[in-house]
């Protein structure tokens, strides 16, 4: 059209200039020249049409560039979400993370395979989870680590609201507040002794949500029941396990002095009928994952099991402390003898990052990166605790020898940790515990653990 308008005005232009009919020209000439203005103004019509065409190409072409870049999936890699797959609208997703653990483990003071001085790959999982349909996630994690395989999570989450939402599968059951943490985020690189006393993986459902802005979170499950430091893939009778945790922080997103604290209390409520070849009984472990504790031959788990937990976790600055009181108690028989025993367990564990990010219950981010050529070496963290387990001492001798194991542990472990970035850790401890009883010889000697890993995740 534009074209049209400048031909025209040119026309005009030699119009009035005398220029397109000059003076005394003939009148044939004349003629000739309206034809030709003719002939020109047909032209520039046909030029228009075709202009009017090309412009509605145009723009059907940018209509369906627009459509398909709806329905073209977005391909992302970023070293905090790992590499994913996303569909333009959002809907569908899937993303693909891994963890690598590769330890080092010297055990002096005990005895036994698992306590041998040791090169191992703790863990290696891949890690696959993602959305369907917007409202519904999923996560599916095997674990290669120690020369076998197995199933860690396996679960789909319906997203009904933030303060209600429904998770059925394979899941760790909401107990421990130190076994709840990703395996990648704990501050040691083995668990304290009060986590043999918590369930780990369990199958079943259970209901969850933030309510009163994130400040209150609840998880209510039935389940299977898994034993103390056990996983379980299937049930071993028709009974299941209740299990409830409230954990609250009441301050949270404030800038004062307890924004950084929360608080919870969890508790697991079942009933568990034994056999020889399947007793529900637990093994406990040192932190050196030689056997601390197991029940006599011929004990079996003989009715209800009862688990509580108060915990708490509090942050200030490049503070944190993770505490939690665990007792688990349990009807056990063996022949005619019939028992219910509780035991006990605590721990108290703190960190101090020495280069001033903050301390969560996550791992630390480094606001500076390893980079050797600049000059900066990444976030440092500094890791103490103190825990202990009791074995109710009605246990001995009917349901387990003091004379192969202790009647209680008490743990001292220190260590140092070292972020390179938000993907790569390095991390070395060194744990102390001392026993009471289980030797021939009276108490056991004494476990010194040195264990080193590096961890890659993202």
């Amino acid at each position: 059209m534009v074209k049209v308008y400048a031909v025209w005005i040119v026309l005009g232009v030699l119009f009035l200039s005398g220029r397109a009919f000059p003076e005394n020209e003939p009148a044939g000439s004349m003629e000739e020249r309206i034809d030709e203005i003719k002939s020109l103004e047909k032209r520039i019509i046909e030029l228009e049409q075709q202009q009017k065409i090309l412009a509605r190409k145009w723009e059907i072409e940018q209509q369906a560039a627009a459509e398909k870049a709806k329905a073209s999936p977005v391909v992302t890699a970023t070293s905090k979400d790992g590499f994913s797959l996303k569909s333009a609208d959002g809907d569908f997703s899937l993303r693909f993370r891994g963890l690598i653990q590769a330890d080092t483990r010297s055990v002096s003071g005990s005895s036994g395979s698992l306590a041998d001085d040791t090169f191992t790959l703790r863990r290696v999982r891949p890690i696959f989870e993602g959305t369907l349909w917007k409202d519904i996630d999923f996560k599916i994690v095997p674990d290669f680590g120690g020369g076998s395989s197995s199933l860690q999570d396996a679960y789909l989450d319906f997203k009904f609201l933030p303060e209600f939402k429904v998770r059925a599968g394979r899941f760790k059951s909401p107990f421990g507040i130190e076994r709840l943490q990703s395996c990648s985020d704990t501050l040691f690189n083995e668990l304290g002794l009060p986590s043999n006393l918590t369930p780990n993986y369990d199958i079943g459902a259970a209901i969850f949500g933030d309510l009163y802005e994130g400040k209150l979170g609840y998880t209510l499950g039935v389940l299977n029941g898994a034993a103390d430091n056990a996983s379980i893939d299937s049930d071993i009778d028709n009974n299941k396990e209740v299990a409830a945790r409230l954990f609250a922080n009441p301050w949270k997103g404030e800038d004062s002095f307890l924004g950084g604290l929360g608080v919870g209390f969890a508790a697991t409520y079942g009933i568990k009928d034994g056999t020889s070849g399947s007793t529900y009984l637990p093994t406990y472990k040192t932190i050196g994952q030689a056997d601390l504790f197991k029940y006599a031959s011929g004990v079996v788990s003989d009715g209800a099991q009862e688990r509580y937990s108060p915990q708490l976790y509090y942050s200030y600055g490049s503070f944190g402390v993770l505490a939690e009181y665990i007792t688990s108690s349990r009807k056990v028989s063996k022949a005619a003898a019939t028992e219910k025993l509780t035991n006990k367990g605590w721990q108290v564990a703190a960190s101090y990052v020495l280069t001033g990010e903050d301390a969560t219950y996550k791992s630390v981010i480094p606001r500076k990166p390893v980079n050797f050529t600049e000059g900066s070496y990444g976030a440092w963290e500094v890791v103490a605790r103190f825990g202990r387990l009791d074995i109710d001492s009605d246990t001995f001798p009917t349901y387990a020898s003091s004379t192969s194991y202790p009647e209680t542990a008490t743990n001292i472990g220190a260590g140092l940790n070292w972020y390179w970035n938000r993907n790569v850790k390095w991390a070395l401890d060194y744990d102390w515990t001392s026993f009471d009883k289980g030797s021939t010889k009276g108490d056991r000697k004494d476990e010194h653990a040195i264990i080193g890993r590096v961890q890659l995740t993202f």
